[in-house]
């Protein structure tokens, strides 16, 4: 898309007013800013007369092809179930109580800034509908590797905030990211003089039509943050499992191919063609042929099976003529393959491909699992690295709710920008954990500390004090500790004193 013809076209959405920053005019380099969210570089030339901006092409198709492929490979059944087990374990909840909320224990605000910016929240989570959508919204942006949304404004009020939260289709939207320079008179380098950030929406990606050029406020961009090793592109969690997924598709075909080809049984057909004619004997044998003939073709993209007399297949039979003399017409069989159920191969591409998506291959074989919780009540090594994997993408996917309270809080009023740049660290989204495997973990630690407290138990007053053992062995923190010692001294004040036997008279 030529931009020259749009140079002086409005952004389409709303702009939040901020104050010029001319820090950067004192801070010249020859790179652009560092850009962590894969926006596309695009640079403008030519005079004060007119400017012109190539934003044609190849980026725009490959991202929609990108996009494309990572949507085809998670239609893939082990695909599938890998990525709703990394979405159930992400997004959990049921109907009585919120996904996730807003903690604010460490913003340092007044309680009424709190209690207006959780309302504000709250409001977002339900233009969202993510009470019902938060599972495919999660979804979406796991495969597609990223997720825009349109923020709608009243524009007869602004002040009024965002009223609606649209979702975008990814495949029709990048961010831009336009640079200008200027030559230095000194060295001649090209130094970054200005940086334009933008998103366009194309009804038809990559195609050559013009585009619809958005402001960077009124789009909602949230990402993997996951990059290409030049930083120019984002890729999605589903990138480094795509040479896997499709390793395990072609052996899958390759498997059921075999199978159908060398599992049934074929025949060889002699035909006695006498005395006859070339011309003739050749006719006989393709009537005989057509007659008996077996066509069964597989196709690889249905799995099915059907009759196909237009194309060989691998089940031909075999037909042979046999001329006047010999034995006359006769069918033998050739035996069906053997060892076809050796499926090692496939079984390793599977794994291949768990281990690629970061899920514990132990969810892969199902059939062995035992209750409802695990394979067994204890928590292996690979779990905790997979519970790890989900907190780092709930990190991540946060920043749908940051980037979209942060504008609404500015536009109402609420808070300044420099406000939330101060403690925006600080605010957190917290998710919805899952309860079950909380209780294993915690049981199976607790466990294990007092099996070592009984090995050092003998010991305690002699070589260790019983501070060292609550701090080394029980893992307790100064408070843990404190309040554990005042909860003991409370009980033991609580529990009723035995009263002295009476004394009998011993004048008696």
């Amino acid at each position: 898309m030529a931009e020259g013809s749009q140079e002086g076209l409005k952004l389409f959405g709303f702009e939040i007013k901020r104050a010029k920053d001319k820090s950067d005019e004192k801070r010249p380099s020859i790179v652009p800013p560092r850009d962590d969210e894969g926006g596309s570089y695009a640079t403008a030339s030519g005079t004060h007369y007119g400017q012109y901006l190539n934003l044609d092409g190849d980026d725009s198709k490959d991202n929609y092809q990108l996009i494309m492929k990572y949507r085809g490979n998670a239609m893939h059944p082990e695909v599938d179930a890998a990525i709703e087990d990394i979405v159930n374990e992400a997004i959990t909840g049921s109907e009585l109580e919120q996904t996730l909320d807003v903690n604010l224990d460490n913003v340092d605000v007044p309680d009424k800034i709190k209690k207006l910016i959780k309302e504000e929240f709250d409001n977002i989570y339900s233009m969202l509908n993510f009470k019902e959508l938060g599972h495919d919204i999660f979804r979406r942006w796991y495969v597609d590797g990223r997720l825009y949304h349109h923020l709608v404004l009243n524009n007869d009020n602004p002040k009024e905030g965002i009223q609606e939260i649209r979702p975008i289709d990814a495949a029709k939207m990048r961010k831009v990211k336009k640079v200008k320079h200027k030559k230095d008179p000194v060295t001649g380098a090209k130094i970054v003089e200005k940086t334009e950030e933008f998103f366009i929406y194309q009804e038809k990606p990559g195609s050559s039509t013009s585009g619809v050029k958005m402001t960077n406020d009124s789009v909602s961009y949230v990402t993997s943050g996951l990059l290409t090793e030049d930083r120019k592109k984002i890729v999605s969690h589903l990138h480094k499992a795509l040479k896997p997924i499709n390793q395990l598709r072609m052996m899958e075909d390759a498997l059921v191919i075999y199978r159908l080809a060398r599992a049934p049984e074929r025949r060889i057909f002699y035909i006695d063609v006498g005395n006859m004619p070339r011309g003739k004997a050749e006719q006989y044998m393709k009537d005989i042929m057509a007659k008996y003939r077996n066509k069964l073709v597989y196709d690889a993209k249905t799995g099915e099976i059907r009759d196909d007399r237009k194309h060989q297949s691998m089940l031909e039979d075999f037909w042979l003529p046999r001329r006047e003399g010999g034995r006359g017409t006769e069918i033998s069989t050739l035996s069906g393959g053997e060892n076809l159920g050796q499926i090692e191969d496939i079984i390793y591409f599977q794994k291949r491909m768990y281990r690629s998506l970061n899920v514990p291959i132990s969810r892969l074989d199902t059939e062995t699992v035992q209750g409802i919780l695990g394979r067994s009540t204890e928590i292996n090594r690979d779990e905790l690295k997979f519970q790890k994997f989900i907190d780092r993408l709930r990190m991540r996917f946060s920043h749908l709710f940051y980037g979209i309270l942060k504008k609404q809080l500015i536009m109402k009023g609420v808070i300044t920008e420099d406000d939330w740049d101060t403690w925006k660290n600080d605010l957190t989204v917290d998710y919805v954990k899952d309860n079950h495997f909380a209780e294993l973990r915690d049981a199976e630690m607790l466990t294990n500390r007092l099996e070592s407290l009984d090995r050092v138990q003998n010991y305690v007053g002699d070589y260790f004090s019983k501070e060292w053992v609550q701090k080394n062995v029980l893992h307790l923190s100064d408070e843990d500790i404190e309040q554990m010692n005042k909860q003991i001294g409370g009980e033991v004040e609580d529990e009723p004193q035995d009263e002295p036997e009476p004394q009998g008279d011993d004048s008696e």
